[in-house]
């Protein structure tokens, strides 16, 4: 089962379970995971639904293709990180 994992500096704004989802795609995984903590959405995706610009996804290892549909397919076993960009010097 996919699982989903949070970049711990959310974890200042609010809680971050990983989350394991039946998920084929990670649009539906991201679901799963928001059902869990629905404010987790707004720190991940933007009004339209896309991922927000200081947000990347890496499904095993990979960066996400598709950031405004995030149709990316799911194995049984992958693994998505879900991080934040940092930004000073």
């Amino acid at each position: 089962m996919p699982r989903i994992v949070f970049t711990p500096q959310l974890r200042r704004f609010t809680a971050t379970p990983e989350v394991d989802s039946p998920a084929t795609t990670l649009r539906a995984a991201l679901d799963d995971a928001f059902g869990v903590n629905p404010a987790l959405r707004g720190y991940v995706l933007d009004d339209q639904g896309h991922l927000r610009a200081n947000v990347v996804v890496f499904v095993d290892g990979r960066r996400c293709t598709d950031r405004t549909g995030l149709a990316d397919v799911l194995a049984p076993g992958s693994t998505v990180h879900v991080l934040q960009a940092l930004s000073g010097g």
